[in-house]
C-alpha cells in the first residue's frame, strides 16, 4: 500500500498526516502515543488491505506537526480538537466520514476524548495499551481515588531528567538506560528483536518529540507530599496526569456507545498494574527513596481501572472486548501484528483479502 504524507491546516495549526488507501475506502483514524509519531504506524500500514482509507496524523509537538503548546488544564482535549478538525479537512476522508479510531497509549486517551466530544463521528474504538481513564499515576483503586490532594508523583516532575536531556539532544546511542534507543528497546516492546528492521524509523519517530515546558514533559510544581512534585498546567505529561485527565464518568455517560476493542500486552511495562513508569510502584521497589508505603501510596491499578470503566460502559449499553496478548509489551501493533490486524478489521467490518 502506498503511503503519502500531506500537510494540512486544521484547528489553527499545521498538521503532518500520513495517508493511504482510496478516499472512499473504509475510514480509519490512527492516533499515535507519547514519544512517537505517525511513523509508528508504518509497519502496520504495510499489512492492511487497500480497501481501507487510513489517516495517521502527527499530534501537535510530534513528527512534522507544528510544535503548538499543550494546555494541560484541558487534559488531552487539545489533541482531540486537532483530530476533530481533521475529520472534515479537505482530501483526507470522504465528506461526513465516520472513521474507526485506533489509539495507542496516550493516543488511547485522545481517542476516548474524541468519542466523548464527537460521538456522532466515531463508530468504533480500538484502544491499544491505553492510558487509564483516570490518567497516569496518582490513584489508588479501581474508582480512581487520588492518593494525595494534588496528585503528587504524577506529571512532568515524574520523568527522568537525563532521558529528557538525551531526547532534546537527539541522542541515538544505546550507552545508557536513559537513552531514547534503550528506552525504545526495553519499554516500548517486550522483545526488541521484533522491531529490529524498523528500529531506525521508530527511533526517528521518538526523537521527533518536541521538548520543553509547553510540550514534553511540561511544567512541574513542588508538593508537600511524596515524592515532592505535582503536575503543572502545561505540557504533555501533565495533560496525562489524573489532575487533568479523568474521563471515566464521561465515557460511561456518552449517549452514543460504539463497540470498543481493548488490546494490550501482558508484558507491558508502561501501562500496567506494576508500571515501571509509576513512581509509586518504583517506590515500592526501593528505586525512588522515601516511599511512604502501600497504605499511603499504592501503585496505580491501571489495567484494573480500565477494565472496571469498560465494564461500566457495557452495563450502560455499550460493549467491549478485551484482548490480552501473552509475552507482548506496550506495542501490540508492532509485536503481534497479525492479531492486531484481525481485531482492527473486525471493527471495520472488512477482511484482509478484501
Amino acid at each position: 500500500m502506498e503511503i503519502a504524507q500531506r500537510t494540512v491546516t486544521a484547528n489553527g495549526i499545521s498538521q503532518r498526516v500520513r495517508v493511504a488507501g482510496p478516499p472512499d475506502g473504509v475510514p480509519v483514524l490512527l492516533v499515535h502515543g507519547n514519544g512517537s509519531s505517525s511513523a509508528f504506524w508504518e509497519p502496520l500500514l504495510r499489512r492492511l488491505p487497500a480497501t481501507l482509507r487510513l489517516v495517521a496524523p502527527d499530534l501537535r509537538g510530534y513528527g512534522g506537526t507544528q510544535t503548538a503548546p499543550v494546555d494541560a488544564g484541558r487534559g488531552l482535549a487539545d489533541f482531540a480538537d486537532d483530530l476533530a478538525a481533521l475529520l472534515d479537512a479537505p482530501g483526507l476522508f470522504a465528506p461526513g466520514a465516520r472513521p474507526v479510531v485506533v489509539g495507542h497509549s496516550l493516543g488511547g486517551g485522545v481517542a476516548m476524548r474524541l468519542l466523548v466530544d464527537r460521538p456522532d463521528r466515531v463508530p468504533g474504538l480500538l484502544l491499544e495499551a491505553p492510558v487509564s481513564p483516570y490518567g497516569f499515576g496518582g490513584t489508588r483503586d479501581l474508582a480512581g481515588t487520588p492518593t494525595t490532594p494534588d496528585f503528587a508523583g504524577t506529571g512532568a516532575g515524574s520523568v527522568n531528567a537525563d532521558f529528557v536531556a538525551r531526547l532534546a539532544a537527539g541522542d541515538r546511542s544505546a550507552d545508557a538506560p536513559t537513552s531514547p534507543r534503550t528506552v525504545l528497546r526495553t519499554a516500548y516492546v517486550a522483545d526488541p528483536a521484533g522491531i529490529a528492521d524498523d528500529e531506525e524509523l521508530l527511533l526517528d519517530s521518538l526523537l521527533s518529540t518536541a521538548t520543553g515546558d509547553d510540550n514534553y514533559p511540561g511544567t512541574a510544581v513542588a508538593s508537600p507530599h511524596w515524592p515532592g512534585t505535582a503536575p503543572g498546567d502545561r505540557g504533555v505529561l501533565n495533560a496525562l496526569a489524573p489532575a487533568h485527565f479523568r474521563i471515566a464518568d464521561e465515557l460511561v455517560a456518552v449517549e452514543v456507545k460504539p463497540p470498543v476493542t481493548w488490546v494490550r500486552g501482558e508484558a507491558d511495562v508502561i501501562v500496567s498494574d506494576t508500571s515501571l513508569f509509576d513512581l509509586a510502584y518504583l517506590g515500592s521497589l526501593g528505586v525512588v527513596p522515601g516511599w511512604p508505603g502501600e497504605q499511603a501510596c499504592p501503585p496505580q491499578p491501571m489495567i484494573g481501572q480500565t477494565r472496571a470503566v469498560l465494564e461500566r460502559y457495557a452495563a450502560a449499553g455499550g460493549s467491549y472486548r478485551e484482548v490480552a496478548l501473552p509475552g507482548c509489551g506496550h506495542s501490540p501493533h508492532l509485536e503481534r501484528p497479525a492479531e492486531f490486524v484481525a481485531e482492527l478489521l473486525a471493527l471495520t467490518g472488512t477482511t484482509l483479502t478484501a
